[in-house]
């Protein structure tokens, strides 16, 4: 769930790039980064921290260059050590700087044959740094000279070596810039132009709302497995870079993931959410045709626009009870129980006279650990609600996902191994309703017939990719609960930095 964003422009990109990661950030807040290229010099400044906090005029000023990439991060493999913050930088071959979104679930047997094979030392548990050097190593078969084909030849061994869900941009010195997307189209990624006086300008982002913001035409995304190269004159070349690729993006970009202002893989955000308000409504219809329902209050903010068609479509009274204070952050990010409940009173506050007295349907986006759910409901009751329903625009989560959300392992769900009525008494809800998964893929069919097959593995665990057994799920389990990053937070980890004209 990063962000990353790329720019060849025909002036200073620094203010750009500053610009697209703010308005990317929803997708990452442990950390930020952006690296330019001036005159054959890369310039790097990454911190952990939001975009607002990492990057100074002091860091700005020094960011020179036409060409450009950034990043904002959440880990989903290694640790929020500042050293695994992106993008990764190799000087050999080259010199190549990378940034990253996804995860590669064959890393560790990467890791190991960047070593043994490769030469290659990689000195953090991050696959993004594994990522940049399996191009690195591909690219450098290449020779000098290099054109476009060498570039897209490099892909497609890196596709055929790297197994995961992945959107990657690379700056290569002397060269230009390359983004691609894992075969299956798992992470989103898209394109777009700017003409100027002076040339064309191109933009490369993980969603449309950053080319927006910059005044940059959305050409279309990348496709599954294809590779997009601009070389240093702006000439822009396509490839698809994989023999046999299928279609299944992430279907939990729509639900939770992606700004609804932004339009993934031509569907709107903004309008599927509106068609799982709508199917959630028919189900109530269907299954609830008695309901007592008074009013309809979303927990913001993503489930606002699903719960304002469901409360239209049910002829309900449709209100905001939930007021929040904007400065806190995601608590789906935020590592650790014990933060994520403390948050949740932080970051909402009742408005008590839409509660009180009334039979109240709150409606989230998802739910996933529960605890949010739970806290929130135990408010809805103290606010005065009579009675306390609760609506998921998704399915039950029930398994962990493997191609990068964070999302918690298999025990901490609270819909696995769980039925729906268990998960409502769980959270104290009086009733419990869910989105059915026919129904959440076909709200986004219906934006865009094109999207035919997507990854719901947190759904219905079916992993399109095929790489993953239970071995890999227990040694999941074992790195990414809760009380394994503690572990982690609690350890002392001696890092070796290379910054690269950064300074604090």
């Amino acid at each position: 769930m990063c962000g990353i964003v790329g720019l060849m422009a025909n002036s200073m990109v620094n203010q750009a790039l500053y610009d697209a990661l703010t308005v990317l950030q929803h997708r990452g807040q442990d950390a930020a980064g952006m690296m330019t290229l001036d005159q054959g010099r890369f310039l790097l400044r990454k911190s952990n921290g939001l975009v607002r906090d990492v990057f100074r005029t002091r860091h700005m000023k020094r960011l020179q260059g036409n060409v450009g990439i950034g990043h904002v991060r959440y880990p989903t493999a290694g640790s929020s050590s500042e050293a695994e913050s992106q993008p990764f930088y190799v000087n050999s071959p080259y010199g190549i700087s990378l940034v990253h979104n996804g995860n590669l679930t064959n890393s560790e047997q990467l890791q190991q044959e960047l070593f043994s094979t490769d030469l290659r030392h990689i000195n953090t548990s991050s696959d993004s740094e594994v990522l940049v050097n399996v191009f690195a190593h591909e690219l450098g078969k290449q020779g000098h000279d290099l054109g476009p084909d060498d570039v897209f030849d490099a892909v497609r061994r890196v596709h055929r070596r790297c197994k995961g869900g992945y959107a990657a941009l690379a700056i290569i010195n002397g060269l230009g810039m390359v983004a691609f997307r894992d075969p299956n189209g798992i992470r989103p990624i898209v394109f777009g132009k700017r003409d100027t006086d002076q040339g064309p300008e191109f933009m490369i982002a993980s969603e449309s709302v950053a080319l927006d913001v910059a005044g940059f035409e959305l050409i279309r995304d990348i496709g599954p497995g294809e590779a997009v190269f601009i070389d240093l004159e702006r000439n822009l070349f396509t490839r698809e870079c994989y023999e046999a690729p299928r279609f299944t993006p992430c279907i939990f970009e729509y639900v939770y993931l992606a700004r609804p202002d932004s339009v993934l893989d031509g569907a709107s955000v903004y309008r599927t959410r509106m068609r799982m308000g709508l199917k959630l409504a028919e189900k109530i219809r269907r299954e609830w045709v008695d309901h007592d329902i008074d009013v309809v209050i979303p927990i913001p903010d993503t489930s606002r626009t699903a719960a304002l068609e469901l409360a239209q479509h049910l002829g309900v009274t449709y209100r905001e009870g939930f007021i929040k204070n904007r400065y806190i952050g995601r608590t789906f990010i935020m590592p650790g129980q014990t933060m994520r409940e403390k948050s949740v009173r932080q970051k909402l506050n009742t408005a008590d006279i839409e509660f009180q007295g009334k039979n109240v349907l709150l409606v989230d986006d998802s739910i996933v650990r529960g605890t949010t759910c739970n806290e929130i409901i135990q408010m809805a009751r103290e606010a005065g609600a009579n009675k306390v329903y609760f609506a998921s625009a998704a399915p039950a989560v029930r398994y962990p996902n493997v191609y990068g959300i964070d999302m918690p392992v298999a025990m901490e769900l609270i819909g696995h191994g769980r039925t729906d009525q268990e998960v409502g008494e769980l959270i104290g809800a009086d009733r419990l309703i869910y989105q059915d998964l026919d129904d959440l893929k076909a709200a986004c069919r219906e934006v865009n017939p094109r999207l035919t097959e997507f990854d719901c593995s947190v759904f219905d665990g079916r992993y399109v990719t095929g790489d993953i057994d239970a071995d890999y799920l227990a040694n999941l389990e074992l790195s990414r609960s809760d009380a394994a990053k503690s572990r982690q937070e609690s350890g002392a980890v001696i890092e070796l930095h290379n910054d690269i004209d950064g300074d604090e």
